[in-house]
């Protein structure tokens, strides 16, 4: 018991002492940073997508 007891206080110790937060300027550009990283994706796989589809649709045509 006294091994968990001393786990909980040396990983409160290092997460209030030890770790670097990032500040809120940080955070929000790493937030930005990520929303259009996630939308140029979306696009590009749309993109991909939508030329494929076109192609099916010119192989499997019924006439």
């Amino acid at each position: 018991m006294n091994r968990i007891i001393r786990y909980c206080k040396d990983s409160y110790a290092e997460l209030a002492h030890n770790t670097t937060w990032p500040t809120r300027q940080e955070l929000t550009h790493s937030a930005i940073v990520v929303l259009f990283a996630s939308i140029l994706i979306a696009l590009v796989v749309f993109a991909e997508d939508s030329v494929f589809k076109f192609i099916m649709d010119l192989v499997y045509r019924v006439k």
